[in-house]
């Protein structure tokens, strides 16, 4: 996957707007020195969006990704947009609220204040108009965001493998802050008000830290920990001259690679396919999955679906592979280690089989290949012997012309060729009448060779 198909962190967004406002004679030293330290200076804010609203948001840019070219509008089927956003709700209303609360959204950026003063700015919607009817999801996304979420990165792009897996905001939103300190391996300190601004409206007791460790901050790292491609930890700091804490500090680890988290939008969209186009499941059937998705995880997903194909291999299914499929979904079927053995061995044998059978039929079709090249040799060799039998018939005497004639009627060959073209054998055989039959030729020339070779041998 390139990177025009990743979609960009909050700071990453960031970069272009401060691009933009150069176009717009905003300072410039400004914004070189916004993407120069892109990690550290510049702060974009993403607030008040749920979680719901954040998988929408990052299934619209993965399809705005995949499109070959910018599209103004972009068409999908509804049931696949559901599936990219994990959306397992079958309240349209509730859907509703999640796409106002997504075009509410803004992207802000900020970066420290210039020589005088002034503190640039700029801000972006997330996404534009979106409907649905018919089956059908469309969307419009501002044309500065298209450019960003198909563009090369710069650094620091939120990966899409965990994005669809968070189920509580702040984690996500701590997350969306966190990845661009991941390389360095720690944060620099950061005040608890800054932590809770994150988040955006918070409740009165988040300003009490025991509470915000417990309701906010303690879940968050404990969801990112599990689920997505790092490892994170934290350090407190007393405020100075106070017991009271009023600052925290990352330590961030990257999982190796076989730990990290696999599920993608890329393998959420193989998904959607072989359930939909290979096994033809219908809108309803995809809804109950998409409405227990906790519990029809992605490995549940693929264990059914090797099920199914294991058995459409053996012609157990005779009707439906989807209502097959969504049976061995809910009862938990697998494939058995006994079951790939047994199959194991009968494509074992089958494979021995064919390859006696190959070999026979090799054999066979050698030894055809030999008869029919000695049959060639035969039917040349009788030939030659013909046109060297008609040859010396031509140059013989005549009186030995009409003894080859008269002897060659008293052969059991002879009789069985004027037999055959009804000649009488009791006529006499006359250079007219053996030129007359082609047949008759043949064989008095090859009577006349044998004979004529017996004469001439010692």
């Amino acid at each position: 996957m390139t990177t025009g198909a990743q979609v960009a962190t909050s700071r990453q967004l960031a970069l272009a707007l401060f691009d933009d406002a150069h176009a717009q004679d905003l300072p410039l030293d400004a914004a070189r020195s916004d993407i120069g330290f892109a990690r550290k200076n510049v702060l974009i804010r993403i607030i008040d969006l749920g979680v719901a609203a954040r998988r929408l948001i990052d299934a619209a840019y993965f399809i705005v990704a995949q499109e070959e070219l910018p599209r103004d509008l972009y068409d999908v089927e509804l049931d696949y947009f559901k599936w990219l956003m994990r959306y397992s709700s079958r309240n349209n209303a509730h859907l509703e609220q999640v796409i106002t609360e997504a075009q509410r959204a803004l992207i802000q950026a900020t970066t420290a204040p210039d020589a005088d003063g002034t503190k640039p700015f700029g801000s972006v919607q997330l996404i534009g108009r979106i409907s649905y009817q018919g089956g059908r999801f469309q969307f419009r996304v501002p044309p500065d965001l298209i450019g960003i979420i198909r563009g090369p990165g710069k650094s620091h792009w939120l990966s899409l493998r965990i994005t669809s897996l968070f189920t509580l905001s702040y984690a996500r939103v701590m997350y969306d802050h966190l990845l661009p300190y991941a390389d360095g391996g720690i944060t620099d300190w950061f005040a608890l008000d800054e932590l809770r601004s994150w988040q955006g409206t918070m409740g009165a007791k988040a300003h009490e830290f025991k509470y915000f460790k417990r309701d906010w901050l303690a879940p968050a790292v404990d969801q990112i920990n599990e689920v997505s491609d790092l490892n994170v930890s934290y350090e407190t700091r007393n405020e100075p001259g106070s017991r009271k804490i009023g600052r925290l500090r990352f330590r961030i680890e990257r999982k190796e690679l076989a730990e990290r988290v696999l599920h993608t939008h890329e393998q959420a969209q193989a998904l959607y396919r072989t359930l939909k186009q290979e096994l033809g499941l219908s809108s309803a059937q995809l809804n109950q999955i998409a409405a227990d998705r906790d519990k029809y995880t992605d490995e549940r997903l693929e264990q059914a679906i090797e099920r199914t194909r294991f058995s459409l291999k053996l012609g157990n299914i005779s009707k439906s592979p989807a209502g097959f499929f969504m049976k061995a979904l809910k009862e938990q079927w697998i494939v058995s280690d006994a079951e790939r053995q047994m199959v194991q061995i009968q494509e074992t044998l089958a494979q021995t089989e064919t390859r006696v059978l190959e070999e026979k039929q090799h054999v066979q079709t050698r030894m055809a290949l030999r008869i029919a090249a000695q049959d060639v040799h035969a039917q040349d060799r009788m030939a030659e012997e013909r046109r060297r039998g008609w040859e010396a018939y031509e140059v013989a005497t005549t009186k030995q012309r009409e003894d080859w004639r008269r002897t060659y009627k008293g052969t059991p060959a002879g009789k069985l060729t004027l037999r055959r073209l009804g000649v009488d054998a009791s006529a006499d055989l006359s250079d007219a009448m053996i030129q007359k039959y082609p047949d008759l030729k043949d064989g008095f020339a090859g009577y006349v060779f044998n004979r004529s070779k017996t004469m001439t041998s010692p």
